[in-house]
């Protein structure tokens, strides 16, 4: 499946190799890159500002030789175009009514589309731009004739692919991004998904970073794909220094960038996603509300990308950061909101005793820790945790001793309450066969233990504190009036992946917590409801019968927060998971996830109160609000068709 059909393009930035005033070196070199970037099957190229006569000429920007140089070397790029793919943002002086303009060129297709004057133009510190060049406000909206055609001069311009509408293009020029309004803020209420700018920031300690996280966050508030390319290495270092740092980010995450202070020409490519770019700004409310202040006029393009396999890095658990520090940070943070939200309630309440049930499995052991912590916060005795382990006919005695164990070494008081004989009397009342193993056999049990934790948070006047994921509510896997029901949904906002994770953060000094914690890890993910094997094991393993937990939160975190459609999670899987799953395995556990999304709404309808931890979450109260009548068919229909 190529790119294309999944509302995907391939974009670049240059940081071409550069000689002060040689337009003729200069020129050679950005048609050397368009050539690199057609044969690698770029759409969009951005090179930087100034780049065919090099940003620090300094005085020669007087020269007319100079300019007259850089307008024939403009047309010299633009016809080199004619026969190429790539379209290309590219810089230069423009002399036009007795002043020079700082300028960005886009040309596809041989044809000059439209130069876009720099607006703010820097006067400070090292910048002293204004000796040459006058701001677009002093620059009139017309065409012009340059470089050999005639060719619309504005910096009100946007760019728009005739037969790839999403790819809207907007033009800023370096200073225009550190300005308190940049002008790219504009270009996306209007419409563009691209924005771009041409620059030339010279390197100073710790700058990188700052210009970094500039051009992510600029992305993120505009909901846009961000390309900035910096002049390098080759710019005058009279006094100060070009590191030709390029980058390419797309809604706060930096996806690609170049080597810093290399002489050589440095091109970073990335496949940007505009069809979630647009998606996002169909569900923000701000981009509902804007107030269109200014006329912009929309520039046709011919976009000319072949069919492309998919490039991009994707990871295979979207909740989970793959930078060890930031996944220690997130999961610290989720501590934090699990425990401060916990606080809360309890403060409101007037209560100092919470009751949960434990069976030695990741989510109970999860909610837990988030109490231990939560009593540890407000200075209570951890006492005040009761723990309930509740066996029952299919618990094992690996599991019942790891829940025994941790509860006890955490300074919690541990209830055993075995339910075997009341839901046997529970059996009898209704009549049912013990030996049929069906869903009232299971649920029944679910539910049993749910009267136990409700009637004993009564009797010890405390909340029961409930222990299902998000990775559980998305599928329905919990029973309904049994594991679904608490007072309080502590771990509902986290998927299953990332509940691993968690217990990073927990510092376990005594030996025999560290051997509990490890062994809890590697027991398979069961509600332990069927009888266990002859040898005691588990013989109910989740993800045996709804299939594997990772897909399951790939799926999730795509079909939800992503708004993709089945072909593009499938597509997306299938790069992930390539040599892990098969396609035909990532289809039909794909088809799962859809079937029971659908039909579990009931459950999410009247979930209890939980604390939203991510950008997913399924709450009926805030983020997800969906009938429980609806139907699959159109979704299963795509996967279908794969």
């Amino acid at each position: 499946m190529d790119i294309l059909s999944l509302g995907m393009m391939r974009v670049g930035v240059c940081s071409p190799e550069l000689r002060v005033a040689d337009v003729e070196f200069n020129t050679a070199q950005i048609i050397d890159a368009i050539r690199r970037a057609d044969a690698d099957e770029v759409g969009l190229l951005v090179f930087p500002e100034l780049c065919i006569t090099g940003y620090s000429c300094a005085d020669l920007f007087y020269q007319p030789t100079l300019l007259q140089a850089a307008e024939r070397a403009l047309e010299r790029i633009a016809d080199e175009l004619f026969s190429s793919n790539v379209a290309v943002v590219v810089g230069l002086p423009v002399a036009l009514d007795g002043r020079i303009f700082n300028c960005a060129a886009f040309i596809s297709g041989g044809k000059i589309c439209g130069l876009v004057p720099k607006t703010f133009i820097p006067n400070t510190n090292e910048f002293y731009e204004k000796r040459w060049f006058s701001s677009a406000t002093a620059c009139s909206d017309r065409e012009i004739h340059f470089a050999g055609r005639t060719v619309e001069i504005s910096a009100k311009l946007l760019f728009q692919a005739e037969n790839f509408p999403e790819c809207v293009v907007g033009i800023e020029i370096c200073e225009d991004l550190w300005s308190v309004i940049p002008p790219s803020s504009r270009h996306a209420i209007a419409g563009a998904t691209i924005l771009v700018n041409p620059s030339a920031s010279d390197e100073l300690l710790g700058k990188s970073d700052y210009r970094r996280a500039l051009v992510s966050s600029q992305s993120a508030r505009c909901l846009a794909a961000y390309l900035y390319a910096g002049a390098g290495a080759g710019e005058s270092t009279t006094d100060v220094v070009f590191g030709g740092h390029s980058m390419i980010a797309e809604n706060g995450q930096l996806l690609a960038e170049t080597q810093r202070f290399e002489f050589s020409t440095q091109i970073a490519t990335a496949d940007i996603d505009l069809a979630r770019l647009a998606a996002e700004r169909r569900r923000n409310s701000s981009f509902k509300d804007k107030v269109q202040s200014e006329n912009f006029r929309i520039i046709p393009f011919n976009f000319r990308q072949a069919t492309l396999a998919l490039r991009r890095a994707i990871p295979q658990s979207p909740f989970v950061p793959q930078n060890p520090s930031e996944r220690t940070e997130r999961c610290r943070e989720i501590f934090a909101l699990q425990s401060t939200a916990l606080a809360k309630r309890l403060r409101h309440i007037g209560v100092t005793s919470v009751v949960l049930g434990v069976s030695g499995g990741l989510d109970s052991t999860l909610a837990l820790l988030a109490c231990v912590k939560t009593f540890d916060k407000l200075g209570l005795d951890r006492s005040g945790i009761v723990a309930v382990s509740m066996s029952g006919f299919g618990t094992t005695r690996r599991t019942k001793s790891n829940a025994e164990v941790l509860a006890t070494e955490l300074g919690t008081t541990l209830r055993l309450i075995p339910i075997d004989a009341s839901v046997r009397q529970h059996f009898r009342d209704i009549g049912h066969d013990e030996t049929v193993h069906d869903l009232v056999y299971e649920n029944a049990q679910a539910r049993e233990r749910t009267q136990i934790l409700m009637d004993v948070a009564h009797q010890t006047n405390a909340i029961v504190v409930g222990t299902g994921d998000l990775s559980e509510l998305a599928l329905g896997w919990c029973t309904y009036n049994g594991d679904h029901i608490s007072m309080y949904g502590i771990n509902s906002g986290i998927p299953k992946t990332l509940v691993r994770y968690l217990w990073n953060l927990r510092r376990v000094r005594r030996r025999k917590q560290w051997r509990q914690f490890y062994d809890i890890l590697d027991t398979p993910v069961s509600p332990e409801l069927l009888p266990p094997s002859e040898d005691g094991t588990i013989a109910q393993k989740t993800e045996d019968t709804i299939g594997p937990y990772i897909l399951h939160d790939f799926f999730l975190y795509y079909a939800i927060r992503c708004t993709f459609p089945p072909r593009k999670i499938y597509a997306f899987a299938c790069a992930a998971f390539e040599g892990e799953f098969t396609q035909a395995a990532i289809k039909s556990w794909l088809a799962v996830f859809y079937k029971r999304f659908f039909t579990q709404q009931f459950k999410r309808s009247c979930l209890p109160d939980g604390v939203k931890i991510g950008s997913v979450a399924l709450s009926p109260r805030a983020d997800w609000r969906m009938p429980s009548d609806a139907q699959a068919g159109l979704w299963l229909r795509e996967v279908e068709e794969l």
